[in-house]
């Protein structure tokens, strides 16, 4: 199966909280959508890994994306070397993806910024003929994304690209709803983590309708790049 984009995150809802209602918008235009969890987040105060595998399979279904796997590296000590990078470049090979979106350059959490340079580099590197990959016991083709965008997570980084998502959030929230162990329930007996207050839930809409005034339109949600975005024609900015 051919995807036309690929999200990757270090922990399973990293993807929903911040780059959902694109995915959501591309899958109802027919486009292929993929997501890739780099660990369980076995490491988060709050649930298990067995409950956020259940999480995201259930949030997967919520956004109709084609596939979701999960390469169960070390939540918290995963390293950006050539044995995590063979890992990603396998997964970019099988499914082709023309466009990968991962986590935000610099953030709160340290695997964040490390799952971003890890997967930037093993897009560039994907596409290296003579870095051999074997999947099912055949020998995989090259194969480098078009594009690499990064998603903005916890910190307001200001964004290279902003992408309209009106119409999408009510379906971008409820997959985010779907980490049911790791958000706000008063009736919880859970410690609480920055992320599990109603304010931080709050805060995913408001941004949203926050970078959509400045776009005038009613929702976005914002994207880094390394590279210049390149365009044919004045014409073709909104």
């Amino acid at each position: 199966m051919k995807l036309d984009i690929l999200a990757i995150g270090s922990h399973p809802d990293d993807v929903e909280l911040s780059c959902a209602a694109t995915l959501a918008k591309e899958i109802s235009r027919g486009k292929k959508v993929g997501i890739l969890d780099l660990t369980r987040g076995e490491l988060g105060t709050r649930g298990t890994a067995e409950i956020r595998d259940q999480e995201a399979q259930d949030a997967a279904r919520i956004l109709g994306v084609s596939m979701r796997e999960n390469l169960e590296f070390s939540d918290g000590f995963f390293v950006n070397n050539v044995a995590h990078q063979l890992e990603i470049i396998k997964v970019l090979r099988r499914y082709k993806p023309e466009i990968v979106l991962c986590n935000a350059i610099e953030d709160r959490h340290i695997d964040h910024a490390k799952g971003a340079q890890l997967a930037n580099d093993a897009c560039f590197l994907s596409g290296l003929r003579k870095i051999e990959t074997i999947y099912n016991g055949n020998s995989q083709k090259a194969w480098r994304p078009k594009q690499v965008f990064h998603y903005i997570q916890w910190k307001n980084l200001k964004p290279d690209v902003v992408v309209d998502v009106s119409g999408f959030m009510e379906k971008k929230m409820e997959a985010v709803k779907a980490y049911r162990s790791q958000f706000f329930d008063e009736n919880s007996e859970e410690p609480e983590t920055p992320i599990s207050s109603s304010n931080f839930f709050d805060s995913i809409s408001y941004r949203a309708r926050d970078l959509g005034r400045l776009i005038d339109v009613e929702y976005a949600e914002g994207f880094n790049t390394s590279r210049y975005v390149a365009v044919d024609s004045l014409f073709d900015l909104k």
